[in-house]
């Protein structure tokens, strides 16, 4: 038995030719003249839904050497004559442009390219998995919806709740602090992320799936990209693993670490322009990972100890009074994917550091109570993986990552 889209059909006077697509690949069905099911073959159309049964026969002609003559069709659901956009690509010939083909999401998913993109995705997630399982992780469900902002530097989506305010969770950030607080040690989550910033870049949405980790005991940051490096690795074996065919090059411990400092130097011996002093441009990015490829043959590499004005107030510093953070973010191929640090769980100073930003220590009062009684040293890092399947899939844009994306402009479908 068959079942699946039908994607080519080719009708002759006396013989047609059926090609069925579904998850395991390509099959054809030939219907000759004298076959009962001759009539219905010929009524149908690209992309209905068939059920076909009968006797399979080696041919060289056909995909994976293999071709159904059919003794029942039966149709599942028709399609309509006129598909909004092509589901096969003319060879040679240019893709429908993007917004067309999101407003017609289903269509375009049906592409065996555009499968593979969810395909890849899961097997990466399992990779993670498999190193979160293998250290004694736990994974915990964070609500999306939050009493108060938790990033600073970010815009949120503020939404009624009965008859208060609440924010779109910009982070799971204070929930896994809390859990560390709890006694978990090791905790992760997979779960929405919502950012309300005007931007219209090829890597920015307004909603995307974010990856989340905490640990606790920690020393200083270098124990979080440690381990987020076990977890990268254990993703690119299991994709290297299902997908031989992408010729992945997993990458090697250790990754590539770089001061803000020294990154800045580097980019102007290189030539680059810098518009900010604390800050890496997304030309600056792709230029520093260039010269990490180039000089370390490496794919990845951190940016370590930001200025404290551009980490978030529950970021620990350095050392008592230095003006940099044990922050760092992971660049992948000329794209952060990662930003991670230590974490502030002294409430003196955890305090200290919101009032410098110019923070109301009210709305933050669960957050800061978290830590007055008692909490582990910890840091974390929030990954964004649909950033790490547009990298190694090479694809133009994160939406194409994206099941559904919403961005400024797009609520549907």
């Amino acid at each position: 038995m068959i079942q699946g889209f039908v994607q080519a059909l080719r009708v002759q006077s006396k013989i047609v030719f059926i090609i069925v697509r579904n998850m395991r690949g390509l099959t054809q069905i030939v219907v000759m003249a004298e076959n009962s099911e001759f009539e219905i073959a010929k009524s149908l159309t690209l992309e209905s839904v068939i059920r076909a049964r009968g006797e399979m026969k080696d041919t060289s002609q056909a995909p994976g050497g293999k071709e159904m003559h059919p003794t029942k069709i039966e149709i599942l659901s028709k399609a309509e004559p006129e598909l909004p956009i092509p589901v096969v690509s003319i060879k040679g010939g240019e893709e429908t442009d993007a917004p067309l083909r999101f407003d017609y999401r289903w269509l375009d998913l049906r592409k065996p390219e555009k499968a593979l993109i969810f395909k890849v995705w899961t097997e990466f997630e399992k990779g993670w998995r498999k190193y979160w399982d293998k250290e004694g992780f736990t994974q915990l469900y964070p609500p999306a919806f939050m009493s108060t902002p938790s990033e600073t530097g970010a815009d949120v989506f503020e939404v009624n709740y009965f008859d208060k305010k609440a924010y779109l969770a910009q982070s799971p950030q204070f929930y896994k602090q809390m859990a560390i607080a709890s006694g978990f040690e090791k905790v992760f989550m997979v779960g929405p992320v919502f950012r309300a910033e005007q931007s219209f870049t090829t890597r920015h949405v307004t909603e995307f799936t974010g990856w989340d980790f905490e640990i606790a005991y920690v020393n200083s940051h270098e124990d979080v990209m440690n381990a987020e490096e076990g977890m990268i690795i254990s993703g690119f074996e299991q994709l290297a693993k299902s997908f031989p065919e992408l010729n992945l090059e997993v990458p090697k411990k250790s990754f590539p670490r770089i001061t803000m400092v020294e990154a800045k130097k580097i980019l102007k011996s290189l030539g680059v322009e810098s518009g900010e002093e604390h800050d890496l441009s997304p030309e600056e990015e792709r230029a520093i990972s260039e010269y990490v490829k180039k000089e370390f043959n490496h794919d990845f590499v951190f940016i370590t100890e930001y200025h404290k004005s551009k980490s978030a107030f529950y970021h620990m510093r350095l050392e008592e009074g230095s003006d940099r953070s044990r922050r760092a973010d992971l660049l992948y191929k000329g794209i952060e994917v990662t930003t991670l640090a230590q974490r502030e769980h002294r409430v003196e100073i955890l305090e200290k550091q919101a009032k410098e930003k110019g923070m109301n220590l009210k709305p933050l009062k669960d957050y800061v109570n978290f830590f007055r009684y008692g909490c582990p040293p910890h840091g974390g890092g929030g990954v964004g993986p649909a950033r790490f399947i547009m990298r190694i899939l090479d694809l133009p844009n994160v939406r194409e990552a994206t099941y559904l994306p919403r961005d400024v402009k797009r609520l549907n479908p």
